[in-house]
């Protein structure tokens, strides 16, 4: 059975967006940027949300042919295309970048991809990880917080039929304040 992760950068209020989308409190320094790209680089399956996805496809696909592009840039936006991608939306009707589309339950999807051999699976996005987080199938959560407090956006998580206990696997501190937490879903 593959493991399911949950992670995003949130603002210490836990918000993973400012109001308006707005993401540029999240800049990552490069040591971050490096561990994210590695994160990337060892994900067998990554699940996206339509808003995420739309953020991201209009980037990553071609952020290693811009000018000034930096090489951990360039190495993420080729781990980025590799990475097999599925995104859940009934609103888009293409994908590309080694991606498939879901428009059906997502919940039913994210289950029959878990119970499949293969390597592990993050799933981006706060809308989508909600509904898989009441359904009670994440077995990891990886927050890296921010020393920014936003008042409001997305937040990380939203409210949850019931509790959901997580035991502490790891903790690093990066530069300019950025606390890294890994949890493990109680079983």
């Amino acid at each position: 059975m593959r493991k399911l992760t949950y992670g995003m950068n949130l603002s210490l209020d836990g918000y993973v967006a400012a109001p308006g989308e707005d993401l540029g409190w999240s800049v990552p320094s490069d040591e971050l940027f490096q561990w994210w790209s590695d994160r990337v680089g060892a994900t067998g399956l990554a699940l996206y949300g339509r808003k995420l996805w739309e953020a991201m496809s209009s980037h990553w696909p071609t952020a290693d042919q811009q000018p000034g592009a930096t090489p951990a840039h360039i190495e993420y936006a080729r781990r980025w295309r590799d990475m097999p991608k599925v995104v859940f939306s009934s609103t888009i009707d293409k994908v590309d970048w080694n991606t498939r589309l879901v428009t059906g339950d997502a919940v039913t999807e994210i289950t029959r991809l878990k119970s499949e051999d293969g390597g592990p699976m993050d799933i981006v996005g706060a809308t989508l990880a909600a509904a898989a987080i009441r359904a009670g199938l994440i077995d990891q959560y990886v927050l890296v917080t921010a020393p920014v407090l936003l008042g409001g956006g997305t937040p990380f998580f939203t409210a949850l039929d019931s509790w959901v206990n997580l035991n502490l696997v790891e903790t690093r501190t990066f530069s300019g304040g950025l606390v890294l937490t890994r949890y493990e879903t109680k079983r």
